[in-house]
Formats: structure tokens, C-alpha cells, sequence
């Protein structure tokens, strides 16, 4: 038996904001960052929140670690929010959810019934409508994926205009991140007919609306489409899970620091070329995965008359969408100390086998596998 569900309430387009105007006459803490304030967004959404009593914990840093968690935490503590607000991307989404489950456990009783909005600013993660969190361990140098039904966010506001703010890197890594995210959901284990389609519809609006948001981001079409692509990835993957591809970002971009989108971009047309695995033919039939990856270049019409063909062509579709928006095919070219990663190659391969994300990759992966996997974008 498996289950496809999700609870969150989705608020999406121009107007979305309007939905902040019910919360009336309440506590409330914006969890958010120092840029959001600066920029003005965060003045933004306070004028949707009439009569009421708000907080803001502007402390929120890109991988949120374990520390600005527990000053959150504290923040929430100090005023007593009824409300909880993420403003800003992944990162403060995912800080949010922590803080208000940390809070739930530890605080009065009246924190279990505390309510979460997620306001995203990028498009990437799909925090807002998921069950997980990444949150650093920096003296350890790694990435902590959690999973629990009390980090889900009850409700989710997609308002495309706080998302023209993005720089163009952000928009490319967040985006190359919800491709990712569709495409490991797409050959999972654990994949099914619900889980298919949004990740069908979240690769086919990525490859038509990414590159606009990218080249103009005050394009609230290509903005509104890719909050969707986003929404939809984020939906896809909570039923199915990951793969080796996060595996890999997560232990790689936590201990060179690097943009966690970014990260999956380098790594994702590697992973497909593993988990396609063409040389492996079984009794003239190519993997499942190997085929699903050729019904997803059908389905964006890219040449793929064979197995072969539409996994090649996709692979290049995707080095394609990197090379536009100048993401770096290799560390060497990002600017990593290659001694480093070389040194650190086997203990980098062990972390990415032993993330959660891994355990329903198509295809299993030795440790030297893995390594290799690395070398190919050491450069």
C-alpha cells in the first residue's frame, strides 16, 4: 500500500498575500533575514497584518546551523507568538519549521496549537509545503535532513511578486534545485501514478520558465510558473522521496559550503547518466529508470526515438540550462580546493550513502561509485 496526501493550504499568484489579512489581533514572529529587511519585503507583508502584535527574528543565515535554531527558538519564547511566519527562502523556511517544532516540545502547552505560514522568496526547495528541514552541524561540516509531520507548514502563501527580488544566480541555483527534485521523485523506488504527474508538470515548467526568470526577473508569468514548479516538486517528493543526487549535495555542499542548488546542478546530469546505467541491459531492456528519464524528454520534445537517445538528449538539455545560467560544471571551476576534495573523497562517499535521501535511488551504489561520482565533477 502507499499514500499520496498533503494537508497544506495553498495560496498561489498575484493577490496571494491577501490571505495574511485573516490574521488579525494575534502574536506574531516573522522568521526571516537580514536582507528581507533591508530590501523591504518583510514592511512588505506587515501591512497585511492588521492589528496585530509582531515580532522579527531576522537571524536566519543561508544552511541554517543548529544555533540560530535555538536563538529562534528563544525569540519565540520572548514574545509569545500564536503565529509563525517564514519570509524569505529555503533556508528560513526550513529554520521556521525547526524553531516552531522545537517550540511545540518545549514550550507551553499552548505552542502545540501555534500556527506556521510559509512565504516563500525563492523557488527551490519546496519547504513550504514538505515535511523536512536541513539544518548544519558546522562543527561537524555537515547537512541533517529531518523528517516529521510536525515540521509541515499548515499553510503555504506563494505571492510571485516577492520572488522578483531574487538575484539571477539564486533564481538559477533555487531553479536548478526544483528540477532536481522532480526528476530524483520521478525514478524513485518509491514513485507512483500521483508523484509522476506533478513531477511531469514541475520538469516541463522548469525548462519553459526558467530560463525567463533567470533573463528577466521582473517576468511575474515566468515568477508565477516557477513558484508552482517549485510548490509541485516539493508535493512530488514527500510521497516518494529523493536519491543518491542529494545524498551527494548534502554532503559535498556542506563541507565546501556550496549553494545546496547549485550543488544538486553540478551533480544532476552525473547522476543521470548512473541511474540510466545504458551499459546494463537486461534480456534487451534498458532500466526503469533509463526509461522514464526517455518519457520525460518525450514529454518535452526533445529527440528521444530510443532509450539511448532521449537519456543522452536529456542529459544535454539539462548541461544546456547550466551553461545558460552560468553554473560551474565542475568544483575546480567553482573554486574548490581540489587537495581537499580529493583527500576527503572516500569520507564524502560514505556521507552521501548514509543520507536518508539515498535509500530510494534506483540504483544502488558502491562506496567507490559514489567516489566517482565525486570525481566527475572535481574537475
Amino acid at each position: 500500500m502507499q499514500e499520496f496526501s498533503f494537508s497544506t493550504r495553498i495560496f498561489f499568484g498575484e493577490g496571494a498575500l491577501e490571505r495574511l489579512r485573516r490574521v488579525k489581533g494575534r502574536r506574531v514572529l516573522i522568521v526571516t533575514d537580514r536582507f528581507m529587511v533591508q530590501i523591504g519585503t518583510i514592511d512588505k507583508v506587515m501591512t497585511y497584518l492588521t492589528g496585530c502584535e509582531v515580532s522579527i527574528f531576522d537571524g536566519v543565515i543561508p544552511d541554517p546551523p543548529i544555533e540560530v535554531v535555538a536563538e529562534g527558538v528563544k525569540a519565540l519564547a520572548a514574545c509569545q507568538a500564536e503565529i509563525v511566519i517564514a519570509v524569505g527562502g529555503g533556508s528560513t523556511i526550513d529554520a521556521a519549521k525547526a524553531i516552531r517544532a522545537i517550540a511545540k516540545q518545549t514550550l507551553c502547552a499552548e505552542a502545540d496549537h501555534m500556527e506556521c505560514f510559509a512565504v516563500p522568496t525563492t523557488s527551490g526547495t519546496g519547504s513550504e509545503v514538505t515535511d523536512y528541514a536541513v539544518i548544519t552541524d558546522n562543527a561537524r561540516g555537515l547537512k541533517y535532513p529531518l523528517d516529521s509531520q510536525a515540521l509541515r507548514p499548515p499553510v503555504a502563501i506563494l505571492e510571485p511578486s516577492l520572488t522578483a527580488s531574487a538575484p539571477a544566480s539564486v533564481t538559477a541555483d533555487a531553479g536548478m534545485d526544483v528540477l532536481t527534485h522532480a526528476l530524483e521523485a520521478y525514478v524513485s523506488t518509491n514513485a507512483n501514478d500521483f508523484s509522476d504527474a506533478m513531477c511531469e508538470k514541475a520538469v516541463s515548467l522548469v525548462f519553459r520558465f526558467l530560463p525567463l526568470a533567470y533573463q528577466d526577473g521582473e517576468d511575474l508569468l515566468a515568477r508565477t510558473e516557477m513558484q508552482n514548479a517549485a510548490c509541485m516538486a516539493g508535493l512530488a517528493f514527500y510521497s516518494p522521496g529523493l536519491g543518491i543526487n542529494h545524498g551527494l549535495a548534502h554532503a559535498v555542499g556542506g563541507k565546501f559550503h556550496i549553494a545546496h542548488g547549485r550543488i544538486n546542478a553540478m551533480l544532476l546530469p552525473k547522476v543521470l547518466a548512473f541511474n540510466a546505467n545504458l551499459s546494463h541491459v537486461v534480456g534487451g531492456e534498458y532500466s526503469l529508470a533509463a526509461k522514464k528519464y526517455q518519457r520525460i524528454a518525450r514529454i518535452m520534445d526533445f529527440p528521444a526515438a530510443t532509450v539511448r537517445l532521449g537519456v543522452a538528449n536529456l542529459i544535454s538539455e539539462i548541461e544546456r540550462l547550466n551553461q545558460l545560467m552560468q553554473i560551474p560544471p565542475t568544483l575546480r571551476a567553482w573554486g574548490a580546493d581540489l587537495s581537499k576534495v580529493r583527500e576527503m573523497r572516500g569520507e564524502l562517499a560514505r556521507a552521501a550513502l548514509a543520507d536518508a535521501t539515498y535509500a530510494t535511488n534506483p540504483r544502488r551504489a558502491t562506496e567507490e561509485e559514489a567516489a566517482v561520482l565525486i570525481d566527475q565533477i572535481t574537475g
